[in-house]
């Protein structure tokens, strides 16, 4: 029942009107730190010659531990865009928006519209899952999906120090080797990472490979991927 009522919701979002991307990485100010402002994306296989392909997207970086955990904003729709032709447009997306505690997916599935707009597919419910707190939540369906809502440590290492320094010209010997991760002796000849302790709010999705099709996309390598890439968007 509860499930019924949310896609009766998300319907009537969808009706009311298109939503417009709204940020990639604080490139559109009037988003900048708010929960539509991507920190991270990454895609890879879980293991080497998996059938499957993980998509996990943080968001609001540097939430501090010692804080109350970050919240995902219910007006921001979470989008995953794959190509699958190899022209750097979404031909499939997976989808995520948060409602009373749960994270609702849907897709893979081909969208309203490509580019900065597009609605809810509320037609291609992929699966829930209860945002996690303290302990990890993950919920994997019949389909053998994987899905994950909520804090985790930050992955992404920098040196965000270094890096302004560099920038603005006061470190000629340019950026430092990343030392060791599990000593934390600094002797200021190795990178440190800055956002070391401070989480972000995840969003992961592990799918069986059958589910996105095939694909003629290749990398700089010339071996075969899913171009992917990760939209925010509000209600407009």
């Amino acid at each position: 029942m509860k499930k019924s009522k949310l896609f009766m919701g998300l319907g009537a979002l969808a009706i009311a009107g298109a939503v417009l991307v709204a940020a990639d990485h604080i490139d559109a100010p009037g988003t900048m730190g708010t929960t539509a402002d991507i920190a991270d994306f990454y895609a890879f296989e879980p293991s080497e010659g998996s059938d499957n392909t993980v998509f996990a997207v943080d968001l609001q970086s540097n939430v501090l531990p010692d804080l109350a955990y970050g919240t995902f904003d219910e007006n921001i729709l979470t989008e995953i865009n794959i190509d699958t032709n190899n022209d750097l447009v979404e031909d499939l997306v997976i989808q995520a928006i948060a409602r009373d505690g749960e994270m609702y997916f849907f897709g893979p599935v081909v969208p309203s519209a490509t580019g900065t707009s597009g609605e809810i597919m509320v037609d291609a419910p992929l699966g829930s899952v209860a945002i996690s707190m303290d302990t990890a939540i993950v919920e994997t369906t019949a389909d053998g999906v994987s899905l994950f809502a909520g804090p985790r440590q930050d992955a992404f290492f920098f040196d965000f120090f270094q890096f302004n320094a560099v920038i603005g010209g006061m470190a000629p010997e340019g950026f430092k080797p990343a030392g060791d991760p599990n000593t934390t002796d600094d002797d200021d000849t190795t990178g440190v990472d800055t956002f070391d302790g401070a989480n972000t709010m995840s969003i992961v999705v592990e799918i069986p490979n059958s589910m996105l099709g095939e694909t003629t996309g290749t990398n700089a390598l010339g071996l075969t991927v899913y171009k992917t890439w990760v939209t925010t968007n509000a209600k407009q």
